[in-house]
């Protein structure tokens, strides 16, 4: 991780649409780390809205995302970040010197019902989980 801000590290998630995994993703570590994070999701080609059953999903966890908008990915966005987690957005992201860069491998939400999307919801809150306890140094 750069330690432009080491007090308080940013994050930027992006995924094509910005309607579901980084949607989902962004409002975890935002629920999770407690404005211990600065956190940003963005998407390559976003979609006019979050996807319904990502809302739902999260919703029954208490995590509420439904005033969400899909935004679109800017060179600024991944300049301000220490670390860009992407998902499935191939080679769309910029890359900037002195960034930690992850690609989660996670299945697309687009076009799935809730049930689908429960299992996605899940294994991005783990390794949310997972990321918090490796960019904040005192543990969450």
């Amino acid at each position: 991780m750069s330690e432009t801000n080491a007090a308080k590290p940013s994050v930027l998630f992006v995924c094509v649409h910005n309607a579901g995994r980084s949607q989902m993703a962004a409002a975890f570590l935002t629920h999770l780390g407690e404005g211990r994070v600065e956190v940003r999701s963005a998407g390559s080609a976003p979609a006019d809205s979050v996807n319904a059953a990502v809302v739902e999903a999260m919703a029954e966890v208490g995590v509420d995302i439904a005033a969400e908008t899909p935004k679109v990915l800017t060179a600024e966005a991944v300049r301000a970040s220490d670390v860009v987690i992407t998902m499935g957005c191939g080679d769309a992201c910029p890359v900037f010197p002195g960034k930690t860069y992850l690609d989660w491998k996670l299945e697309d939400p687009a076009g799935r019902g809730v049930a689908a999307v429960r299992p996605i919801r899940d294994e991005i809150e783990s390794r949310v989980r997972d990321l918090l306890a490796e960019i904040l140094p005192d543990g969450f």
